[in-house]
C-alpha cells in the first residue's frame, strides 16, 4: 500500500490523463464527421468535382497514416507528452490556417498538415492512457476514450451542419481553434509526467523513410484503382513493404519490431481485424452524406441528425465494453462487434433512393452498436499484449490500422465514383451512376466484414497480454 498522498497523486494523474486524452479524442473525428456534411457546401463555393472532394477526406487521412508509426516510436524515445502536447499545437495552427483557403489545392495543403499533426496526437495517446492505467483499470479508461471520439462523430454532423448551414463551411474549422486552445492549457497545466521507456535508443530514420513512401505509393495507387499507373504504385508499395520488413529485421532499434508479428498472435490478428473493420466502414459516411443530400435533397442539418444515430451509438456502448474487456476476453467481444457491423453492411446494399429514412436510421444504429463493442476490447487487446517499451509502436498501430484503413476504405469509394460519374459534378444527370457507387461499396464493405470476423476469431483464446 503506498501513502496517502502517493495513491491522491496518482489519482489526480489518472484524472487528469483521462480528462486530457478525452478532449484531444473528440477534436479529430468532430473535424472529421463535419467536413464529410460540409462537402456539398466546401465543392459549391471553391468550385470542386467529386474526386476532389475526395480528397479533401484522403489528404488527411493519408498524412496522419504515414506519420503514426514513427511519432509513435519518437514518443517511446523522446517522450510520448513532449510529442503529444506539440501535435495539439500544430493541429490547432493547421485549423486556423484552413479557414483562409483560397481554393481547393490550399484546403487540400493545409489538411495534410492537419493529418501530420493528427499523427502527433494518436501516434502517443493510447501508449500514454496505458502507461498511466494498469490491466483491469485498462479497458474502461479506453473506453471513455473512445466514447470521446464517437462524441466528436457524433456531435460533428449536427454542430457541422448547423455552422455550414448558419455560417457557412469555414466557420466549422474557426470553432475548433479555441478548443484546440483549451487542449494545450491542459496539457501544460494538468500533466507533469513524462513516460519514455526507450529514452536513449535511436531513432530508425530510414526505416520510417522506408514506411512513408511505401505506405504513400500503396493508398496513392489503391485511390488510383483502375488505372495502369494506380496498380503500378499498388504494386510499388506492396515491393516497399517487403523491403521495410526485411530492414526493420536487420535493424537494432527499429521504427517497427516485426517480432510483435511473428511472436504475438494476439497483437497480429488484432491489427489485422482493426485493418479490415476500418477499410469496411470508414467511406460509409462519405457515402451516406452524399446519398441524403444528393438523392434525398435534405440540407446538411437534416442529414446530420440522421446521421448521429450511429456515433450515438457507439458512444453509448464503448464504456461498456471497454469495462466488459477488463473482464471477458477482448477478442470475443470485438468479434460479436465485427459480426453486428457486418450485417448493417449487408442490409444497406438494398438501399434505394426510395428507401425510407427510418430504415436507414435503424441500419446505422446496428453498425454503430457494432463499432461500440469493437473497438475499444480491440485496442485492450492490441495495447495489452506488449510491453511498456513498445507502447508507443502499439500505440502507432491501433492508429495506423484505422488510417490506412480509412484510407482504403475511401480508395474504394474513389474508385467507384470514377467509374460510375467521372470527373463530372454530382447533378441530378448523374445520380443514377451515384446510386450505383453507392450500392457497389456496400456489396465491397460487406464482403471485407465477413473476413474480418474471421481475423477477429483467429486470436487466441487466452486473456490479451498473456
Amino acid at each position: 500500500m503506498g501513502s496517502p498522498e502517493l495513491v491522491s497523486n496518482e489519482k489526480s494523474l489518472k484524472q487528469s490523463v483521462m480528462i486530457v486524452s478525452a478532449f484531444a479524442a473528440f477534436l479529430t473525428p468532430f473535424l472529421g464527421s463535419a467536413v464529410n456534411l460540409a462537402l456539398p457546401a466546401i465543392g459549391k463555393d471553391l468550385h470542386a468535382n467529386a474526386i476532389s472532394l475526395s480528397w479533401i477526406i484522403s489528404s488527411f487521412i493519408l498524412a496522419s497514416a504515414i506519420f503514426l508509426l514513427p511519432f509513435g516510436r519518437l514518443g517511446d524515445i523522446i517522450g510520448r507528452k513532449k510529442v503529444f502536447m506539440y501535435g495539439i499545437i500544430l493541429f490547432t495552427i493547421s485549423t486556423f490556417l484552413i479557414v483562409f483557403s483560397w481554393d481547393i489545392t490550399s484546403l487540400i495543403l493545409f489538411r495534410i498538415l492537419q493529418g501530420f499533426s493528427s499523427a502527433m496526437i494518436f501516434g502517443t495517446s493510447l501508449a500514454i492512457i496505458t502507461s498511466v492505467f494498469p490491466q483491469g483499470e485498462r479497458g474502461r479508461a479506453m473506453g471513455i476514450n473512445i466514447t470521446a471520439v464517437y462524441l466528436g462523430l457524433s456531435t460533428g454532423p449536427v454542430i457541422g451542419g448547423f455552422l455550414t448551414e448558419a455560417l457557412g463551411w469555414r466557420s466549422i474549422f474557426a470553432f475548433l481553434v479555441p478548443l484546440g486552445l483549451v487542449s494545450i492549457y491542459l496539457i501544460k497545466k494538468k500533466i507533469k509526467t513524462e513516460w519514455a521507456e526507450a529514452k536513449g535508443e535511436q531513432f530508425d530514420l530510414k526505416g520510417s523513410l522506408i514506411y512513408g513512401i511505401a505506405l504513400s505509393a500503396f493508398i496513392y495507387g489503391f485511390s488510383k484503382l483502375p488505372s495502369l499507373f494506380g496498380w503500378i504504385c499498388l504494386l510499388s508499395g506492396i515491393l516497399l513493404a517487403a523491403v521495410f520488413l526485411f530492414f526493420e529485421n536487420r535493424t537494432e532499434h527499429p521504427v517497427f519490431d516485426i517480432r510483435l508479428i511473428l511472436r504475438n498472435r494476439v497483437f497480429a490478428f488484432s491489427g489485422l481485424a482493426a485493418l479490415i473493420h476500418y477499410s469496411a466502414t470508414s467511406a460509409t459516411g462519405f457515402f451516406i452524406s452524399l446519398y441524403l443530400q444528393y438523392l434525398k435533397g435534405l440540407d446538411a442539418r437534416s442529414a446530420g441528425l440522421i446521421m448521429i444515430s450511429q456515433p450515438v451509438a457507439m458512444a453509448l456502448l464503448s464504456p461498456m465494453a471497454g469495462r466488459l474487456s477488463d473482464r471477458i476476453n477482448p477478442g470475443v467481444i470485438a468479434s460479436v462487434g465485427m459480426g453486428l457491423t457486418g450485417t448493417g453492411l449487408v442490409l444497406l446494399c438494398f438501399i434505394t433512393v426510395t428507401t425510407p429514412l427510418y430504415i436507414l436510421v435503424i441500419l446505422l444504429i446496428i453498425m454503430g452498436v457494432g463499432f461500440g463493442l469493437f473497438s475499444s476490447p480491440n485496442s485492450n487487446a492490441i495495447m495489452s499484449s506488449v510491453d511498456k517499451r513498445h507502447l508507443g509502436i502499439a500505440s502507432g498501430v491501433v492508429g495506423t490500422m484505422r488510417m490506412v484503413g480509412q484510407m482504403m476504405s475511401m480508395g474504394v469509394a474513389m474508385m467507384l465514383i470514377a467509374l460510375y460519374i467521372g470527373k463530372q459534378t454530382i447533378n441530378p444527370a448523374t445520380y443514377p451512376g451515384l446510386i450505383s457507387a453507392i450500392k457497389t461499396g456496400f456489396i465491397i464493405f460487406s464482403i471485407l466484414s465477413v473476413l474480418g470476423i474471421f481475423a477477429s476469431l483467429a486470436r487466441n483464446n487466452k486473456p490479451a497480454g498473456t
